[in-house]
């Protein structure tokens, strides 16, 4: 009687599949260049194949693994400057900075500063601040001012003379230009509380404004004791 062929007698024969064997669904560059060399081995002689095809493969498998490192080196590269930037980034908690925001809430008789960005001289500009309801309680004369950045201080008092309460107020500009009266952008001082590291970049927390990206800030100077 023959007996039946199993795996077991494919093994005795070391014709078995090693256990650890591990599938590969990719060819490597190695395994391409081993490819090759045995296809070039076992050629015949008087009908040498082309090996451009190959070669031309070889140097696209060449170009993806420079771009794969030099990706990581971008990526390492990336990781470092991040890493850089919050340290510097640190530094910048208790500075002063100018920010494209026109309210701030403030503590009673708190004094704020801030500027005016004039597209045009003017022979009268005013600086408007309004309470949380919208009442007008100081109007700041500045007089005239060229081209430019008029900057301006507010002490924290109404028009009486009073400490305004605390409150979230709102600053306005409007200047005489020629013989109509137009609106300014205005910007308000604020200490920097913190510097927070998001996937868009840095972005600040501003004492009595909130947090705005790092982009809205003008100008760093030191704290201004608000």
């Amino acid at each position: 009687m023959v007996d039946a062929v199993n795996s077991t007698t494919y093994g005795n024969l070391g014709l078995g599949v090693p256990k650890d064997t591990t599938k590969k669904s990719d060819l490597g560059q190695q395994d391409f260049l081993t490819l090759m060399t045995t296809q070039l081995r076992n050629q015949d002689p008087f009908k040498p194949l082309d090996s451009g095809e190959f070669l031309g493969q070889l140097a696209q498998f060449g170009t993806v693994s420079g771009l794969a490192t030099l990706q990581t080196s971008f990526d390492s590269l990336k990781t470092s400057l991040v890493s850089n930037q919050a340290l510097q980034a640190a530094s910048l908690v208790g500075r002063a900075a100018l920010v494209d925001s026109s309210t701030m809430a403030i503590r009673d008789g708190q004094a704020v500063a801030g500027a005016v960005d004039l597209p045009d001289s003017t022979s009268a500009l005013n600086i408007t601040v309004r309470d949380s309801t919208g009442q007008v309680v100081r109007t700041i004369p500045l007089g005239a001012h060229g081209t430019g950045q008029a900057q301006f201080v507010w002490d924290g008092k109404t028009d009486s003379g009073a400490d305004a309460p605390a409150d979230k107020y709102t600053f306005s500009a409007d200047y005489r230009s020629g013989t109509a009266t137009a609106a300014g952008t205005v910007s308000l001082a604020a200490t920097i509380d913190s510097v927070k590291v998001t996937s868009d970049g840095f972005s600040v927390e501003l004492r009595g404004i909130g947090e705005l990206p790092f982009s809205s800030v003008h100008e760093i100077s030191y704290a201004i004791g608000n």
